[in-house]
């Protein structure tokens, strides 16, 4: 039974206490849904069909030891030397040792900072008022810092490490399995949940164009796969409503009071360790917990979609601005996956190489070097694709 009062502030230690049993059985339920295991590709490499079949039932896969340990501790050296960098508050431009704040050359800024263990959107208008009701935001330490990083933007162009990742062939080709082989990109983001600090997410689902359209389908709005670089527990993971992909109307709000809390009926945490994948259906309901937890999360997400969804469509962004998707804008920002291919290929030689469809040929043009670092990735985001 929910216990969790949303007119409530509690602090950490009992909001972990209140949560205990709905993440226990949570968990439970998580396990028992077997949709977890490797990346399997037949001899052509194509996505085992169990596979994809598992993913379009729940709306999620769990992905298993994806990245080697090595690789995860070079993701988990970049990210602490992005987040040494970060600045000290919103609007700042120094970080927490005098220095220049990192990402400063850049058009967007790199960081997004937030209260301890608040919901920063929740029952706003903000994201075009996708996410409707608040979650619960237990009172933070009396020495928590004022403000903490809530998530970092921009991952391919401020750590190599990540670009490599972004160009990984069992990741890429599962997301033709799922999207085509004419797939294109999102965005990519970390997000970072400091144990005891980490903020909540309000229950939303992703995507704001193709609810209406007469073709909507489970995977209109693409997908988003979750790397992890340390344990995603029910703690400190996000966790979904298996099916709710294929439901084109559901009420948010209504779900919350039937459950009678913020602890959805039904619900279930993605939970995996450091180097496991999730493939995560954007239209499935989720959201995270306040993070009262002793255990960090951080997550790299890195989106795509398919090709038919964003090609001549016109969109408001979350910023509500309007934007029209042409057959140039989505090859200029798809050659960051083709760059990120070769990025791979040079750090790990060994490994099968990644062919992506739509920019055959062109691949003296997608070298990684240091022309492609200045012409190609710096500032990639800004060409971002939101539907």
């Amino acid at each position: 039974m929910p216990n969790v009062l949303l007119n409530q502030r509690l602090s950490a230690g009992q909001h972990a206490d209140k949560m205990a049993d709905y993440m226990r059985e949570g968990e439970a339920r998580a396990l028992r849904l077997g949709n977890r295991g490797s990346i399997k590709l037949d001899a052509a490499g194509k996505l085992e069909q169990s596979i994809l079949d598992a993913y379009l039932e729940h709306g999620f896969y769990v992905f298993e030891n994806v990245i080697d340990q090595d690789e995860v501790g070079e993701l988990r050296a970049d990210v602490e030397r992005i987040i040494a960098g970060a600045p000290i508050k919103p609007g700042a431009n120094m970080d927490a040792l005098g220095r220049p704040a990192i990402g400063g050359e850049f058009k967007r800024d790199t960081f997004r900072l937030a209260k301890p263990l608040s919901d920063p959107v929740g029952g706003t208008t903000k994201n075009l008022g996708r996410h409707p009701v608040k979650m619960q935001e237990p009172s933070p330490a009396k020495d928590a810092p004022s403000w903490i990083i809530q998530r970092l933007v921009g991952n391919l162009q401020t750590m190599d490490s990540c670009l490599r990742l972004y160009g990984h062939a069992g990741l890429l080709s599962v997301a033709e399995a799922v999207n085509g082989p004419d797939f294109v990109p999102f965005n990519e983001v970390a997000f970072v949940k400091e144990a005891g600090l980490g903020v909540s997410i309000a229950w939303h689902r992703d995507g704001t164009t193709h609810w209406d359209s007469p073709d909507w389908d489970e995977l209109a709005h693409g997908f988003n796969f979750m790397c992890q670089l340390y344990r995603s527990t029910p703690g400190n993971g996000v966790w979904v409503l298996p099916g709710t992909h294929k439901q084109p109307n559901v009420d948010i709000k209504d779900l919350i009071t039937q459950s009678g809390s913020e602890q959805i009926d039904g619900a279930v945490p993605m939970v995996c360790g450091p180097g496991d994948v999730i493939i995560s259906n954007r239209q499935v309901i989720h959201g995270s917990f306040a993070n009262t937890s002793p255990d960090r999360r951080i997550t790299l997400n890195m989106g795509f979609y398919p090709r038919h969804r964003v090609l001549g469509v016109s969109t408001t962004r979350l910023d509500k601005t309007v934007e029209t998707y042409g057959e140039d804008r989505l090859n200029e920002r798809s050659r960051m996956i083709a760059v990120a291919v070769d990025a791979r290929r040079q750090r790990f030689p060994h490994e099968s190489q990644y062919c992506y469809q739509p920019l055959l040929g062109e691949e003296e043009l997608n070298r990684w070097n240091e022309t492609t670092r200045r012409t190609v990735v710096h500032d990639y985001n800004v060409r971002d694709v939101h539907i």
